[in-house]
């Protein structure tokens, strides 16, 4: 086999490593191994992921609504994962948006560089790969680009049909994330806009999130993403039709597969403080595969950056219980998460009451 390049500066993309003829085993600095004894029978019925109709939520019966509000309670408190169908957001949208996210990595790597920047969640755009070249000690099978989208609207300027389509994307997927953020309210015995009030989600942080896993010559010897959990309240997920996405449900990791229309959601960080963790912050990662290129496109809601999280104080008066958490800004929150001690453990050791 011929050399090929490992170190850290000589790959500007793994699109373009993964594109090499010479390219047939994974290159040390990727090398992960994954353990196949720790993955889920997708058949055995303790791990049948939940499924969510959207449409009895915002159009079915009262009794229809109840029942989804009360089955989320369950959701929410053993996966903090579901899928959900009937959204109201057109298949032509969700695969016109995973075309233009495509069309961005197929650019040459001299134009997809314009867009790089510093290790600020918080800019404009970023592109790179892997995730943070300065502190990774396993480099990941992923190219990726974030775009915040609210609470202002910003876009890549290429390729030229991107700014029209995640516009669109961005405000019909904000409606189906609020309308999510409404029902757990409720399902915690709360307003239903007590979410989206406390949490300052008129101001919200929303990004668009992709990423791109080209073959690899050794799926399990590669990692796309490993383990963590997302910074934010709930993150909505597309990708083609490709799977890739895990997550850990009763210490097993299950592979996920859907409607080619759902949207895979998972709970993130700031719903498991602020329900002082009753719901939970799922563990999800990335696998990698030897067939196709997957792309999945996440799109995380938050509260405003400068909002204190903390656990509800009525949740606590009704469950009787001293928080688990101490307050923190989301922002500090954030960047305590993606801070080089912190890199790939969990943060909410950090917050312990």
């Amino acid at each position: 086999m011929a050399p090929v390049a490992t170190q850290t500066m000589d790959v500007k993309s793994i699109k373009s490593l993964a594109e090499s003829p010479a390219l047939c085993s994974v290159p040390s600095a990727y090398a992960f191994n994954i353990n196949p004894n720790d993955e889920a029978d997708p058949n055995d019925p303790e791990f049948a992921i939940p499924i969510v109709d959207m449409s009895l939520l915002t159009s079915g019966s009262p009794d229809q609504r109840s029942k989804i509000i009360h089955d989320l309670v369950k959701i929410c408190k053993e996966w903090g994962f579901f899928i959900a169908i009937n959204h109201g957001v057109p298949e032509s949208l969700m695969k016109g948006m995973i075309d233009a996210c495509h069309g961005f990595f197929s650019l040459p790597d001299e134009e997809k560089e314009e867009f790089k920047s510093g290790n600020d969640v918080l800019e404009m755009f970023k592109y790179g790969t892997s995730y943070n070249l300065a502190l990774d000690k396993v480099l990941l099978w992923r190219d990726f680009f974030k775009v915040r989208v609210h609470p202002e609207f910003y876009s890549l300027y290429k390729p030229a049909c991107f700014s029209e389509v995640s516009m669109e994307f961005s405000k019909r997927t904000r409606e189906v994330a609020l309308e999510i953020t409404c029902a757990i309210s409720e399902s915690l015995g709360l307003e239903p806009n007590y979410i989206h009030d406390a949490m300052n989600m008129d101001r919200g942080l929303q990004m668009l999130a992709a990423n791109y896993y080209p073959p690899c010559p050794q799926p399990e010897h590669a990692i796309g993403i490993p383990h963590h959990t997302d910074h934010g309240l709930v993150t909505l997920l597309i990708q083609n039709e490709m799977n890739g996405l895990q997550v850990e449900h009763n210490g097993k990791w299950l592979t996920v597969s859907g409607a080619a229309n759902g949207f895979f959601v998972n709970l993130a960080d700031q719903m498991q403080i602020l329900t002082n963790g009753k719901y939970k912050s799922v563990m999800h990662r990335a696998t990698v595969n030897n067939k196709a290129t997957r792309i999945s496109i996440a799109i995380p809601h938050g509260p405003s950056i400068d909002t204190l999280i903390a656990p509800a104080p009525e949740l606590l008066e009704k469950e009787g219980q001293a928080p688990k958490y101490v307050g923190m800004n989301y922002k500090e929150y954030i960047q305590l998460q993606q801070s080089g001690k912190n890199y790939m453990k969990s943060t909410f050791d950090h917050i312990l009451a």
